[in-house]
């Protein structure tokens, strides 16, 4: 199998395991592994298609996102009514402090298989945990959060940096814990997908910019490419379904493919 066929391969996953708290890291991983995908650049790869899915969420908000520009211009951060800018920046900021202070422990350490099927199982729990807590509701959608449940969901969303956690399953997770409905998680989950994302594969390559031959950067073109033409088809049929769905489903999906590979991969 070539190289071309495999980053499509990968493109594909992503494109379809962006949107649900399945983790997308984790299945590029346990695939890339399968597919004898492995290295640093390979690491590289896995991060920078999932901009590929991440465009594709662009284009469905671009409304909120060009009002949120618009309010920033402005300077009009807390005057702006329901989501703005400073929602936006808590819960970027504390992922981003991690990731820049540990990023080669995580990508030496927790991009492998076993790591990964931790984060699964792990993650599925936590899941679990939240969609079945009580709590009291405070914000039905993304326009009632408030600015401590921004940065909370930030803080849940520094455990996607682990593969296999899922950077929905833990914000969705993290916005249940702290009183917003499935709806408002998804939504600010999906919204600050975009800037997260964008800054994290810029960074990473920046890192990696000695390992980028010509080549590489076509596999990455090509993951780019096929990711963002299948997100396209799938996101909004994907979204509305995280939205209703209930997590524990999810979950058993995760404990499910955990076990397969851990028969498949490890044994």
């Amino acid at each position: 199998m070539t190289d071309a066929i495999k980053a499509i391969i990968l493109g594909i996953i992503e494109g379809l395991t962006e949107f649900l708290p399945v983790s997308s890291t984790g299945h590029l991983v346990l695939a890339g592994d399968l597919l004898d995908f492995d290295g640093d650049t390979a690491v590289t790869f896995k991060i920078v298609i999932q901009l590929g899915a991440v465009m594709a969420v662009l284009l469905l908000y671009w409304k909120k996102y060009l009002n949120i520009g618009v309010n920033m211009l402005k300077m009009d951060f807390a005057k702006s009514k329901g989501l703005n800018a400073i929602h936006m920046i808590l819960a970027m900021v504390p992922a981003l402090i991690i990731y820049l202070l540990f990023k080669d422990t995580i990508k030496s350490q927790l991009f492998g298989p076993k790591p990964v099927l931790i984060g699964l199982i792990a993650g599925g729990l936590l899941m679990i945990f939240a969609a079945r807590s009580k709590r009291t509701e405070t914000a039905e959608t993304v326009d009632g959060l408030n600015y401590k449940q921004a940065f909370g969901i930030g803080l849940f969303q520094c455990l996607a940096l682990w593969p296999g956690f899922s950077r929905s399953g833990s914000t969705i997770s993290g916005g249940l814990l702290l009183g917003t409905s499935q709806k408002a998680a998804a939504d600010f989950t999906f919204l600050i997908s975009v800037p997260v994302m964008f800054g994290a594969s810029l960074l990473d390559l920046y890192d990696s910019r000695d390992l980028l031959s010509s080549d590489a950067l076509v596999l990455m073109l090509i993951g780019f490419i096929t990711s963002f033409i299948v997100a396209m088809i799938a996101v909004v049929t994907f979204i509305k379904l995280i939205k209703r769905l209930r997590l524990e489903w999810f979950a058993l999906y995760r404990f499910v493919l955990a076990g397969l590979f851990y028969v498949i991969v490890i044994l």
